[in-house]
């Protein structure tokens, strides 16, 4: 793979309050765009030239005067044009042109629909419009919509060194990694039955999450925190990145932010486990959770103060080469039905989304790719306007369509919740039909030194399996290993 590699150091982590900034809401309509499967290489070469092309004017908007006087005759004009039809949505409508097709709404299916963990059952007179029955439908809308969005973002303060000031076209994976810690935290925080209030002011701990993820340095949660954080993986704005590599990058974020604060003033509190193979990689065969891993995991978070805390676990995988293994989807779906489960981050190739539920073989997902002009919500601002951090609009596509390379989260509020996610795990494995996702073990055959994958400068092995490509590298490398560019 002709991917982009970076050795860094240990990376830098910040922790000082945000202003407030005004924002409104966007609003979204969805559309049902006609595309055949046999046009998705071609999709991603494609939309690496719009995303390309759109983000150049995104990332010199910060150039200085003389240099914006130079070329302000011959490139004014179209940088404006490209502006208007990024932020009226025409991105998103040849975003899917390319990619394929992505359908709006819930279908006329009476199955149930499976929202991380939680069962909507929808009666035949709800799918037929007819909300007289129950309420099924009603209760998954609200569930759905209570889900945080997080996408792309344009205005925000320069990332680093660099002059791009908006993540327009490379920034998805990051994004939906973002909304999967985000409902980790809300469901930490809050309980899963949570359900965004129609009212203001709203919830303390709810505004304190959307704080995390703001777009500048003084969010911990923020792209510009996660791509210093994740530079020993190879991350730098402007880049696509893999699963792994986003996987790798909360770890190492997470364990700044820890060397740096309290136990009681962790923005994050849980401790975080990246669920591998034995050779520490995505392509080191079957991920396994080890018990005894999870719990030194949690033995370092609280710094041996606790015998367990609550964990987040991160199971990235490779499920095939151009497509998902068909053998792997019904585990897939049935992943959903775990009360921990916190969804997958994936999508199609260069687009990568956030499922959040599935419905027979259906995958329903929240999509980063709007483009949105920057909020920095204040941790203490309850009266904030949050309605572009939620959507109602329901898209949903075929779990066979989906790309082969993506990661699945799991939170785990205490012992006895792992024990159950663990007895749930080890069922589906054997119920796989020998193509288990990940399986569950007490202790390694041979022990894994996850500190060994940074070493003591922060630096990584020379490895190609970090699924890490720059926008320059990704036209020319776009049948490369494919799946690296989810």
């Amino acid at each position: 793979m002709k991917g982009f590699r970076e050795k860094a150091g240990a990376s830098k982590c910040f922790s000082k309050s945000t202003p407030d900034t005004p924002n409104r809401s966007l609003a979204s309509v969805g559309s049902e765009l006609g595309s055949s499967e046999s046009k998705s290489s071609k999709g991603s070469l494609l939309s690496s030239l719009f995303n390309s092309a759109f983000s150049v004017f995104e990332t010199y908007s910060e150039s200085s005067a003389s240099e914006k006087k130079a070329v302000h005759n011959k490139s004014n004009g179209w940088t404006a044009a490209v502006k208007r039809l990024v932020t009226a949505g025409s991105m998103r409508r040849i975003h899917e042109r390319v990619l394929g097709p992505s359908r709006t709404g819930i279908s006329s299916s009476t199955s149930d629909i499976w929202l991380l963990g939680v069962c909507h059952k929808i009666a035949q007179d709800e799918a037929l419009g007819d909300a007289a029955g129950n309420n099924g439908l009603a209760e998954f809308n609200q569930d759905f919509s209570s889900r945080i969005l997080i996408s792309y973002r344009k205005g925000f303060d320069p990332i680093g060194d660099s002059k791009i000031t908006s993540d327009v076209g490379w920034g998805c994976m990051l994004r939906s990694s973002q909304m999967l810690v985000a409902q980790a935290l809300l469901f930490h925080r809050l309980g899963r039955p949570w359900r965004k209030p129609l009212q203001k002011p709203f919830d303390r701990e709810y505004v304190e999450i959307l704080h995390l993820f703001g777009d500048s340095e003084t969010s911990p949660f923020s792209i510009h925190n996660l791509l210093q954080a994740g530079k020993a993986y190879g991350l730098a704005a402007g880049s696509w990145v893999g699963p792994y590599a986003m996987c790798r990058s909360w770890e190492a974020l997470a364990r700044c932010q820890r060397a740096e604060t309290g136990l009681g003033c962790q923005s994050l509190p849980m401790a975080i486990y990246v669920v591998s193979g034995d050779e520490d990689g995505e392509r080191g065969g079957a991920p396994v959770v080890c018990i005894d891993d999870a719990s030194r995991h949690c033995s370092v978070f609280s710094k041996g103060q606790a015998d367990w805390t609550p964990i987040l676990l991160l199971v990235p995988l490779v499920l095939g080469l151009e497509k998902v293994n068909p053998r792997y989807i019904p585990t897939l779906r049935l992943t959903f039905t775990f009360p921990q489960s916190l969804g997958i981050v994936g999508g199609k190739p260069g687009a990568s989304t956030y499922i959040v539920g599935v419905q027979e073989e259906s995958a329903i997902y929240l999509d980063p790719h709007d483009v949105q002009p920057v909020i920095n919500i204040g941790k203490d601002d309850l009266e904030a306007d949050t309605s572009t951090y939620h959507s109602d609009v329901i898209r949903h596509i075929h779990l066979d369509s989906i790309d082969p390379s993506l990661a699945i989260g799991f939170y785990c509020r205490d012992k006895d919740d792992f024990d159950d996610f663990c007895a749930r795990a080890s069922k589906l494995a054997e119920e796989s039909n020998g193509a288990p996702l990940f399986t569950v073990t007490q202790t390694h055959k041979k022990p894994v030194n996850h500190s060994d994958v940074l070493g003591e400068t922060g630096g990584v092995p020379e490895d190609d399996s970090l699924g890490v490509m720059s926008m320059n590298d990704a036209v020319g490398n776009a049948h490369e290993d494919d799946w690296q560019l989810l």
